[in-house]
């Protein structure tokens, strides 16, 4: 995680500063820029985001989106995949998907890139929790595990490959296992 060395900004500050590449995240009144994605974690995030499209955005249930931009409680954060129910997507006037969220996402996963603080990353997810998210994933390709964080739950592991792992109530259609989560990194060559 680099670290931009620069006077602390207002949050509004931050958001009228030009995007990063890799984005930059508004953390108690502190910039980090999160770490460029490697194989495995775009591997994982690209194949689960639109794993979670094809059963709940088809049927109008919630929307996945990658690397989001959600702004809520006085943070900026970048979720992996940011999971919005259907009716708490914002829109614009013309009824188009609006392009600032200033909610928490109703399910957040984050992806431990190597070299990645744990420590940050589930602050995130607790953010995310203490504002109306109601479950938050960490996957840790490294581990072959999943972090589950819920509301008012202690935190549960799951990485033996026949569990299945927990998800929101809106999303209880979409079912998948430790196993096949991290089969998204096998293939034949």
């Amino acid at each position: 995680m680099v670290q931009m060395d620069q006077k602390k900004l207002t949050l509004a500050e931050f958001l009228s500063l030009p995007e990063s590449e890799p984005a930059s995240e508004y953390i108690n009144g502190e910039i980090s820029q999160k770490p460029m994605p490697q194989g495995e974690h775009s591997a994982i995030q690209g194949e689960l985001t639109t794993r979670i499209n094809g059963v709940l955005k088809i049927k109008k249930i919630a929307w996945a989106l990658p690397e989001l931009r959600c702004t809520f409680g006085g943070q900026s954060i970048v979720p992996n995949i940011a999971v919005f129910t259907w009716g708490h997507i914002p829109r614009q006037d013309n009824g188009t998907i609006a392009n600032t969220f200033t909610t928490a996402p109703d399910w957040t996963v984050e992806i431990l890139s190597p070299n990645q603080s744990q420590t940050k990353v589930t602050k995130n997810i607790l953010h995310g929790l203490k504002h109306g998210t109601q479950m938050g994933w960490l996957i840790d390709p490294n581990e072959r595990a999943i972090l589950v964080y819920l509301p008012t739950q202690s935190t549960e592991v799951f990485e033996l490959p026949e569990q299945l792992l927990p998800v929101p109530s809106f999303a209880n259609q979409f079912k998948l296992t430790v196993a096949d989560l991290f089969s998204i990194l096998t293939f034949d060559l």
